[in-house]
């Protein structure tokens, strides 16, 4: 029902037109009265009418003024000026302002029912148009999400020709043309809650974020549970170090505001052409690797990743000369928790390395370490309730600690064993998360409010998490999916019933029956009258 608010100073004028109008049977609803715009604005700021019926001539506040006010806090509302002056200027500046009608006395109730009716009519006309534009732009952030996400990808595998990225590019409205490029990879976590990465906190920064990186010419990606990556372009090499300085110190700056995240960025090395970022991505991966061995807040580049450590077989290896604390096996577990496996090679070289100058070239050393690593994935996969059976064990046979290079590859080997069993049980907690929202969806599909927000905050979890895993479980958006969801139940009842189509419209979530049946044509090919008779051709 569309609200109505009356202004009027005649007592005898606003109780006959409140009395003599049966609102309810006209789908209306009187909200509220008031005999001046005085007192009238802060109860249409709180009750927010539909439409507004005032009188002009009223002490303490006309109407001319209270319809400014109105039209300033509340756009939408429709206002009907009812007065006995016909002066012109009052009617002018009626439309100057945006008032809709301007009716004199005496007036008639079925006559401004009549009007009234009219603004109704305009209501609901203006809320469709509105409510088609959300769907709309709700179907093409997620789209645009998801091909954001897809030329991501892309762009860092290296298998696509410059042409094919600026087409994926192009339909994603990204400018992703320049001379020189290099890659950001970032993360920031709540270290109140190791696992509360979709606090409110970490919201507004991600917002600061892509707000930041759209001022400095930067192209923000969201690669959800791996944090962030930043695209930088710039015309000349001189120019891209110029701007990734700068938008590392603001990142800084910012990030001093949230005393309880933490962050890391890995800064890859510069390239100069559009199908190289695939390098400059190997290289701020492997700096980004390097968070599980250096402390926090900061951000490192690749150029300081690459010193290695050579060593001998024949040099002599002393216990006492072991520096416990670079033998932090604890980065193991972080890693098997957190870690993926296109970061693997590089967190097991530093973790090898960090351990000392030559160390992994002693038998007694390489046994500690490889014994080590085993037990701390067999205990971290056990705690997933997998059994150390899925681990491949250490078969002194097969030469696994004959050298330095055997052992770190069974290393990795057990490593990457523990991330997929890991990766096993998170797709099957995925799994349950999707069908708690396929459940939801199909109990509320009726509703036209549901939305990927409204999804989201049912499963506890991020709109952008969410459209992720829900894509990857079912192969469609969430968009996609409930659409195709509502227009099946929209055939099932055209056949089964005789309800008539507008009503399955509403019954199935959509209030418009025109968008309804452009949707179902879209969907079937024909229209929903066509389809109840039989044709589908």
């Amino acid at each position: 029902m569309e609200k109505v608010f009356l202004v009027e100073d005649e007592v005898v004028v606003r109780e006959g037109i409140k009395k003599n109008i049966d609102w309810a049977s006209n789908g209306l609803e009187f909200c509220g009265e008031a005999r001046d715009g005085e007192l009238a604005f802060p109860l249409i700021q709180k009750l927010r009418p539909d439409i507004v019926s005032t009188d002009i001539k009223m002490p303490f506040m006309d109407g001319l003024t209270l319809s400014k006010l109105i039209k300033k806090e509340l756009p939408e509302t429709e206002i009907i000026i009812l007065t006995g002056y016909e002066e012109f200027e009052y009617a002018k500046e009626a439309i100057k302002i945006g008032v809709l009608e301007y009716l004199t006395k005496p007036i008639s109730s079925e006559d401004l029912l009549i009007e009234v009716n009219k603004a109704a009519d305009k209501v609901r006309e203006k809320r469709k148009e509105q409510d088609l534009k959300e769907k709309y732009n709700s179907e093409m952030i997620e789209n645009s999400r998801m091909e954001k996400a897809d030329l991501f990808q892309n762009l860092v595998s290296g298998k696509c020709s410059m042409s094919e990225l600026l087409d994926m590019a192009e339909k994603t409205e990204l400018d992703i043309s320049a001379v020189w490029y290099n890659l950001i990879l970032f993360r920031a976590q709540s270290t109140k809650h190791a696992q509360d990465e979709y606090s409110e906190s970490y919201v507004d920064l991600e917002k600061k974020l892509i707000v930041l990186c759209e001022s400095l010419g930067s192209i923000h990606f969201d690669r959800n549970l791996d944090g962030h990556a930043i695209l930088i372009k710039a015309d000349s090499e001189e120019e891209l170090e110029a701007k990734q300085r700068e938008l590392i110190e603001k990142v800084e700056n910012m990030l001093q505001g949230y005393k309880h995240i933490a962050y890391f960025g890995g800064v890859g090395t510069s390239v100069n052409r559009m199908t190289s970022i695939a390098e400059s991505f190997e290289s701020a991966s492997r700096a980004f690797a390097h968070r599980y061995f250096v402390a926090d807040n900061k951000f490192l580049y690749s150029k300081d990743t690459n010193s290695s450590v050579s060593a001998s077989e024949n040099d002599e290896f002393n216990i006492r000369d072991v520096d416990i604390s670079r033998v932090d096996k604890s980065r193991i577990e972080e890693f098997l928790k957190v870690g993926s496996s296109d970061e693997l090679q590089y967190f097991v070289e530093d973790f090898t390395e960090n351990v000392g100058d030559h160390f992994m070239d002693s038998l007694m050393f390489r046994q500690y370490i490889v014994m080590d690593t085993y037990f701390r994935v067999v205990s971290f996969v056990e705690s997933l309730s997998h059994s150390r059976d899925e681990i491949s064990s250490i078969d002194m046979q097969s030469g696994v600690l004959n050298s330095s290079e055997s052992s770190i590859k069974y290393i990795e080997e057990i490593l990457a064993q523990g991330i997929a069993l890991r990766e096993a049980t998170a797709s099957n907690k995925y799994g349950e998360v999707v069908d708690r929202a396929m459940n939801y969806i199909k109990e509320n599909y009726g509703e036209e409010e549901l939305s990927l927000n409204t999804l989201a905050s049912y499963v506890n979890m991020s709109p952008n998490h969410l459209s992720m895993i829900f894509s990857q479980q079912t192969g469609q958006t969430f968009i996609k999916y409930l659409t195709d969801y509502r227009i099946n139940k929209a055939k099932e009842l055209l056949r089964c019933t005789s309800k008539k189509s507008s009503e399955i419209c509403e019954e199935v979530g959509y209030r418009d029956p025109h968008y309804f049946s452009y949707l179902f044509k879209k969907s079937v090919g024909v229209t929903p009258t066509q389809y109840r008779s039989g044709n589908e051709e």
